[in-house]
């Protein structure tokens, strides 16, 4: 450098104490990063106050406007003040914080919103008369009588006003209602008996256009979830998805994951929570990864909600103003819950595919419609003769047919006694089979088209699969051990799963200081960069806590054993073959999906057949 920095003084520097409004403007930007932070803390302190409805009223994207009422417990005038001061809660007495029961705790939300925003804070609590609060950047006006029936309404106008410059950092109105939007979905999964409703209104106030309503649900606790999942996924994901319900040493989890074939481009569709509390952690997302890698493509994504229940003292929540992030004490029983619950139900779900893909083929379809002609209509004489022209057979219609039937195996021979059984099976009894691929077969309620090698090439996954775990990975002893030389950090993280890596065939030793000796690998990966492998184990180990690699690879061979190993398309296929193809799918776990995640079969309803005729 030939120049000084400017910015660098040569003099004594000097402590000094901030005052309270840059104490608070230095904490709002940690909790207040953008509209939807301010929503979120809003809409958990009324949770936290008992409230069954929340209404929110946003402005030009919550810029100019927030206001979230409730019908919760309220708050006396004589304690408004102190909910304004920092640090101050009625959620938690400081004596342990670990035994955190509630979305709040740090005292932090409101002075935050009152440091950056011009925030009025009306509550009636039950036995008190209404009052209001006022503060404006930080300044705090006083306590004056209100009028409300019950609950509490805070209104928060022109966010970031006392600190414009973070105003430059908020996107359009559209894309902060959106992130305001999203926010109050994962809060109304979170609490299925509470009512929501969320409106886009102007700044003076109104009723406005409501962009989000959740009816409280009723019933128990699995029939309210799966309700408030179809009100904010969806019909769809409510149709396609599995019940989760599973517990293992302290820790419970519930919800719902969608079928493999009900699969997203991106992780969109997944919502994770801890004690009720929306959070995104790694850890959880990586075990949901897990749980459906063997059965989806690296571009597709799993759809799932699900809620972790544990005691407090084993979850820290307080590593985050923003409360986004937790910390297990034990990751991985919590990992090895999702992963196993999750597979569980997938292999319950059987030859199961998504009702999405029938909707799909259904929305391909594009039946030939003509203009309705009424009865008094009377057609002029070349209309009906170019009618009565269609319905004569076309010269060489004869060899059209020979052609089409060579492409077309259409199944005579049905076995005595036998056909009307296989037709109340699930998947049916094969009727034909079109291009040498696609079996089609008849149900008591509609049709059934598989692709043959698709479905063959799970079948046969699934048994290597079995064979895998009944016999263990055969593994191939290296001729001369190859050392990898580590951190003694690294060397200590990657032994304390070497249990692990010997069940698929990977075999580790330490060689002192921070070297580990690679004495085995697995048989079927074949000759293998064994350094390499050890340090993809590492990284694995680093981002997600835990490491599938070894397995993940060897399944992928096995995929593609599977692959070359099953019926190819272009063969045609007797009736019993294809009948016992279908038999074999219905008993097989994970069939209604290929290895890549693709569906096995669309199953076409007669109602959708003849609603495509125009038959209903």
């Amino acid at each position: 450098m030939s120049q000084a920095n400017p910015k660098i003084s040569t003099d004594q520097p000097v402590i000094r104490q901030l005052d309270e409004a840059a104490i608070n403007r230095i904490a709002a930007g940690e909790v207040v990063e953008r509209p939807a932070s301010a929503v979120k803390e809003l809409v958990e302190n009324a949770l936290d106050a008992g409230a069954r409805r929340i209404d929110i009223a946003i402005a030009d994207g919550g810029k100019t406007l927030i206001r979230v009422a409730d019908d919760g417990c309220g708050i006396t005038p004589d304690q408004l003040p102190l909910a304004l001061s920092r640090h101050a809660t009625s959620k938690i007495d400081g004596s342990d914080l670990l035994d955190i029961h509630s979305f709040g705790f740090r005292g932090e939300a409101l002075p935050s919103l009152g440091a950056v925003g011009r925030l009025s804070i009306t509550s009636r609590a039950g036995g008190h008369d209404a009052a209001q609060i006022t503060v404006s950047g930080g300044q705090i006006g006083p306590v004056k009588p209100a009028a409300l029936t019950r609950g509490t309404v805070v209104e928060l106008r022109d966010l970031f006003y006392a600190t414009p410059a973070r105003l430059k950092f908020l996107r359009t109105d559209r894309a902060e209602m959106q992130a305001i939007t999203d926010t109050v979905k994962r809060l109304a999964m979170a609490e299925p008996f509470v009512g929501f409703i969320l409106r886009d209104v102007t700044e003076k106030g109104g009723e406005g256009r409501v962009t989000f309503r959740a009816d409280p649900e009723t019933g128990d606790l699995f029939d309210a979830l799966h309700g408030r999942l179809a009100t904010v996924l969806g019909a769809e994901f409510a149709e396609n998805s599995l019940k989760i319900n599973a517990e293992r040493e302290g820790f419970m989890l519930t919800g719902y994951a969608a079928l493999p074939t009900y699969s997203r481009g991106s992780a969109v569709a997944q919502f994770l929570f801890v004690n009720g509390r929306p959070v995104r952690d790694k850890l959880l997302i990586g075990a949901l990864k897990g749980a459906y890698f063997d059965f989806l493509s690296r571009d597709r994504h799993p759809a799932a909600a699900l809620f972790i229940e544990c005691d407090p003292h084993l979850v820290d929540v307080n590593v985050h103003p923003a409360k986004s992030e937790v910390r297990f004490r034990d990751p991985g029983i919590v990992r090895g819950l999702i992963v196993s619950a999750l597979r569980h139900a997938l292999a319950e779900s059987g030859h199961r595919a998504s009702s999405t893909v029938a909707s799909a083929t259904l929305g391909a379809f594009r039946p030939e419609t003509t203009p309705r002609v009424y009865q008094m209509d009377r057609p002029n004489p070349a209309t009906v003769r170019s009618v009565y022209q269609a319905q004569m057979p076309t010269p060489g219609f004869a060899e059209l047919s020979q052609s089409y039937s060579a492409r077309v195996e259409v199944i005579e021979a049905r076995p005595e006694g036998s056909d009307e059984r296989l037709e109340t099976l699930p998947l049916g009894a094969a009727r034909a089979q079109l291009h040498e691929n696609y079996i089609i077969a008849q149900t008591d309620t509609g049709m059934v088209i598989v692709d043959q090698h698709a479905a063959h090439e799970r079948l046969v996954y699934e048994k290597l699969k079995k064979q895998m775990a009944e016999n263990g990975v055969p593994s191939q002893a290296l001729l001369i051990p190859e050392v990898v030389e580590l951190s003694p950090a690294d060397c200590a993280r990657i032994m304390d799963i070497s249990d692990d890596l010997q069940r698929v065939g990977l075999f580790l030793e330490p060689f002192g200081g921070g070297a580990i000796a690679v004495r085995e690998t697995p048989a079927i990966l074949g000759e293998v960069n064994a350094r390499a492998l050890v340090l993809d184990v590492l990284d694995e180990l680093s981002d997600m806590g835990d490491s599938q690699l070894v397995n993940a690879r060897i399944e992928a061979i096995l995929s593609r054993v599977a692959c070359h190993g099953s019926i190819r398309s272009g063969r045609r296929m007797r009736a019993e073959e294809m009948n016992a193809l279908l038999r074999e799918m219905e008993s097989t776990p994970h069939s209604g999906q290929c290895n890549h995640g693709r569906p096995t079969y669309v199953e076409l309803k007669l109602s959708d057949i003849e609603r495509l005729f125009g038959r209903t």
